[in-house]
């Protein structure tokens, strides 16, 4: 949805996206990452006036949203627990980048004033008679209930497609453009939605005796703040 071209060479992987802050950042990102949580290796950055092409290393393992895992969600919850954990871990005292919900905002007015919104790819209840009028009252509804924030080093878009994991857990973290300091409930929220979009009957015929989404967080050890959750895939929907 970004955009972006993706070519995959044996050992490699060519990412070729049209130039904007995210891909710039990205790369940055990935920089300063390195030693800090496992990301692929930078092979190549180059830019043109138009494009931005990022060549680096593969991750081992497979997406989190391979079939593989999918057949085991309790083990899948409990190591996309870990990845949140080893995500928070990082040291922010020094971090040069930011995602906070202000800046989020930001982009999701652009968005909104530019017709940018995919309302095909809103949740069934987001607009319409069970929810808003349109994203522009939800912008304003997100304006009006900023809720407080817990920092933390955050991915930005915490979910299955973009987490690895191997025989020994999470391999590590990919598309790391909207990744910085942030509250924690932002990829909480995301990746409690990513869950359901898979294992919850309203979304998915997948069925697991016994598993519902809501098991992580008991893996997290905290009990959910459903305001922040609610308001966190909200957001999302404007992007």
């Amino acid at each position: 949805m970004s955009g972006s071209t993706i070519l995959i060479f044996d050992e490699m992987i060519l990412k070729m996206s049209p130039l904007s802050e995210e891909s710039e950042q990205e790369y940055q990102v990935m920089k300063w990452l390195d030693g800090r949580l496992p990301v692929p290796k930078i092979i190549e950055f180059e830019q043109d006036e138009s494009m931005s092409y990022l060549l680096m290393t593969k991750l081992p393992g497979q997406m989190a949203c391979f079939e593989k895992h999918l057949s085991d969600p309790l083990a899948l919850t409990s190591q996309l627990a870990q990845g949140l954990r080893m995500l928070w871990s990082i040291d922010i005292s020094d971090c040069p980048f930011s995602y906070s919900i202000d800046k989020r905002l930001q982009t999701a007015k652009y968005n909104v004033e530019n017709d940018l919104v995919d309302l095909d790819a809103a949740d069934p209840d987001t607009f319409g008679a069970k929810g808003f009028k349109d994203p522009k009252e939800l912008y304003h509804w997100l304006m009006e209930n900023k809720p407080e924030t817990e920092p933390v080093f955050g991915h930005g878009d915490y979910c299955l497609e973009n987490i690895f994991i191997d025989q020994q857990g999470i391999s590590g973290f990919i598309d790391l453009g909207k990744s910085g300091i942030a509250d924690k409930w932002q990829d909480i929220a995301l990746c409690y939605r990513s869950l359901r979009y898979e294992f919850d009957e309203a979304f998915s015929d997948r069925r697991h005796d016994h598993y519902h989404p809501e098991l992580l967080f008991e893996k997290l050890g905290i009990e959910p703040d459903w305001h922040k959750i609610r308001y966190y895939m909200l957001v999302d929907e404007l992007f």
